[in-house]
């Protein structure tokens, strides 16, 4: 059984749909199950103004039915309010107006590998969806994958861990609840000293029309063992997810629980030793290895980081070259933000989300939610696992 999903539109179009194939029937669901994400995906210190514009909500249309899933592909639609200002720039058919072309790539974004690519003359036909608004429609599907995990007892959560120079000190995170009050931080920071350094370092880069990168960190809770393969390379579980990850714009490195920190450790320090008892079966102390060993869940939380770069568009343009002239000139001006990180974080969840559901269905399968659930608890008790 698998699950699969699809996105559509532009960032100024009318709108952005998406469809989310393989929930099963009868889960249940409410309307803030995703308008909640959707607007937790609008958070952070240092965004824009469009954040004040849209205020996201999704339109179902298709695949559930007086809030319960039917089993069919689940369709929805986010309307983009801006649109109103974009109607003749953006209309999907001729609208008569003389609209201007862009000739202005940006330096670290699709422009200019767009307009190669697709023999465009106008930036803009490849700015609108290589732009990060579209990952409003992957949490929207995201929220509903995640909707299905906790049903099967996994919730996930997610919190940032550095933005520009300023890094968060490391905590004891060993459950869901450890992560409350994250999104009351202006940047999703768990600790309110780099929280508060963190936003000073925002407000003074927007001053010197700068932008920030940063990491945040994704967690998994109740993820059962022995998902993935190590069979062959697409079905790693790793694999899956730094892909996932990684789709997301702008993000440019992902490593699963302490990695690139492993490098610089012998082994003996590197891997997590393997216990047992009879209260909690197989068990290990540490969990350096982030919840997967070769390619497989271990049944210890799942953590993937991801490093996001600053976002390429700047209230003072980078160098670069008109694609019609050929002549020098600044980058293209559009509105923008200081900093995405606290909102990237919340689109690593959905990712991360979808990657665990399509993994889920993949091993237990079932039409119905109760289904998986009797498949889920026969696998718990063939291995003995206790969590």
């Amino acid at each position: 059984m698998a699950l699969r999903f699809t996105t559509a539109g532009e960032s100024h179009g009318p709108g952005l749909v998406a469809v989310l194939e393989g929930l099963p029937a009868g889960l249940e669901l409410a309307p803030e199950d995703i308008d909640r994400d959707l607007a937790r995906r609008q958070l952070g210190h240092g965004r824009g103004g469009r954040m004040k514009i849209e205020q996201d909500r999704a339109d179902l249309t298709a695949g559930i039915r007086h809030g319960v899933t039917l089993g069919s592909p689940v369709a929805l639609r986010i309307e983009n309010r801006d649109y109103a200002n974009w109607e003749e720039r953006m209309s999907p058919w001729p609208s008569g107006a003389e609209v201007e072309e862009v000739h202005l790539p940006r330096p670290g974004h699709a422009d200019l590998a767009g307009v190669q690519k697709f023999g465009f003359s106008d930036v803009r036909n490849v700015l609108e969806r290589a732009s990060a608004r579209e990952t409003a429609a992957r949490v929207a599907c995201g929220a509903l994958a995640k909707a299905f995990l906790r049903r099967l007892g996994v919730e996930v959560r997610s919190h940032v861990v550095r933005i520009g120079s300023v890094d968060a000190p490391e905590g004891e995170l060993d459950s869901p609840e450890d992560f409350d009050g994250v999104d009351e931080s202006p940047v999703r920071c768990l600790d309110a000293a780099a929280s508060e350094a963190m936003v000073a370092e925002i407000d003074a880069a927007r001053k010197a029309n700068e932008s920030l990168g940063g990491v945040y960190e994704v967690r998994a809770f109740g993820v059962v063992p022995g998902l993935g393969s190590h069979v062959s390379w697409e079905e790693r579980l790793d694999g899956r997810l730094a892909g996932a990850v990684m789709s997301i714009q702008a993000m440019k490195g992902v490593s699963i629980g302490d990695g690139f920190a492993l490098t610089s450790r012998v082994g003996s320090q590197a891997h997590d030793e393997i216990f047992w008892s009879e209260e909690r079966g197989f068990y290990r102390d540490t969990n350096r290895a982030g919840g997967l060993e070769g390619g497989m869940t271990t049944g210890q939380p799942l953590v993937v980081r991801a490093a996001m770069k600053p976002l390429p568009t700047l209230t003072k343009p980078l160098r670069s070259v008109d694609i019609a002239t050929k002549a020098p000139a600044e980058a293209l001006r559009e509105r923008t933000d200081s900093t995405v990180v606290p909102a990237a974080a919340v689109v690593g969840e959905s990712m991360t989300a979808l990657v665990l559901a399509r993994c889920y269905r993949e091993k237990f399968g079932g039409d119905h939610i109760e289904d998986a659930l009797g498949a889920l608890a026969a696998y718990r008790e063939r291995i003995g696992w206790k969590r």
